[in-house]
């Protein structure tokens, strides 16, 4: 076996064939970095961002999603007059920390912040991660997938604008915690008889096996801690952008406690549904002052068809 010194010692020796496949490809990974690793270790692919700049939304581009805080639950009404119920969410200081590199060139990540954390609260591994990439320490960091047509550069703000109103998104939060509950009300058991004999034993399980294999299977329903895990509730409308308040309306309930980090993208599962609403003009990769046109304070989503309050002919 060749030492890893011999090993980056060739390699170095090829720099100029390293540059030149650099150039051709779409990404910042070197053959320089693919001659010097190790038979274990796995080539990793970065998109390269050399400036901010619009682009062309395509059907297959997947943008970055952001990191919200839930400010609470709120009606509005839509262009017929009737209410709907929203949850309010608020882009704090979202920023893009650093490019994640992956095993797969058509694959990426970014990973994302949102908030200020005091520096006397933050590690010092952390600390050094976020000087190296010239990004004020966050309280939450969060990892996206996208395509590398939709990467951005480090630093870059994400703005509530980075949304359309009446485009479809994904929530994901921790739900609320229950504690330690009972099988009837975290699975739904029925429960044993209230009366005719039955003594202490209304709400238990019942049998949990058999004599033989004389255990317990694996993943069997019994008593246990509930709630306090992901939960995602996918293509919620988007009624209403804020950009002076840097916040957006989503229609329903979205899981969490009020103050608690949302991540928020673009939804995927569109099965008989559209992303964006048609002839919208799709802010690709993300909102860019200056480049972008101007919004106003208020987008209000269209929900179109025909008023709900007139009777139908039929």
């Amino acid at each position: 076996m060749f030492s890893r010194s011999f090993i980056l010692g060739r390699a170095i020796a090829n720099s100029a064939f390293a540059q030149k496949i650099a150039a051709q490809s779409l990404f910042s990974t070197s053959a320089v970095a693919h001659k010097a690793r190790l038979p274990h270790e796995k080539l990793r692919y970065a998109p390269k961002v050399s400036e901010l700049k619009l682009g062309d939304y395509t059907a297959k581009s997947q943008r970055v999603g952001v990191i919200a805080r839930k400010k609470g639950m709120t009606g509005m009404w839509d262009e017929w007059g009737v209410r709907v119920p929203v949850t309010v969410l608020q882009l704090e200081k979202v920023q893009v920390v650093s490019i994640i590199k992956t095993s797969h060139p058509d694959c990426a990540r970014l990973q994302i912040g949102c908030g200020v954390r005091k520096e006397k609260n933050t590690s010092k591994p952390l600390k050094g991660h976020y000087d190296a990439n010239g990004v004020e320490p966050k309280a939450k960091v969060f990892e996206f997938p996208i395509t590398p047509d939709a990467a951005l550069p480090v630093g870059t703000e994400i703005t509530a604008a980075h949304f359309v109103p009446g485009q479809l998104v994904d929530v994901t939060a921790p739900g609320l915690g229950k504690g330690f509950q009972g099988v009837m009300k975290r699975w739904g058991f029925s429960g044993g008889r209230a009366s005719h004999g039955n003594s202490l034993a209304h709400r238990t399980p019942g049998s949990t096996g058999n004599i033989n294999p004389g255990r317990v299977y694996p993943g069997k329903k019994m008593p246990g801690r509930m709630g306090g895990k992901n939960v995602t509730v996918i293509r919620l409308p988007v009624m209403k952008v804020d950009t002076a308040l840097n916040c957006i309306w989503v229609k329903g309930p979205v899981p969490g406690h009020d103050e608690q980090f949302i991540k928020v993208r673009d939804s995927t599962k569109l099965v008989k549904h559209r992303l964006f609403p048609e002839g919208a003009a799709v802010p690709f990769p993300t909102y860019i002052p200056g480049q972008s046109p101007a919004l106003p304070r208020e987008t209000i989503a269209k929900v179109g068809g025909q008023d709900p309050l007139i009777p139908s002919s039929d």
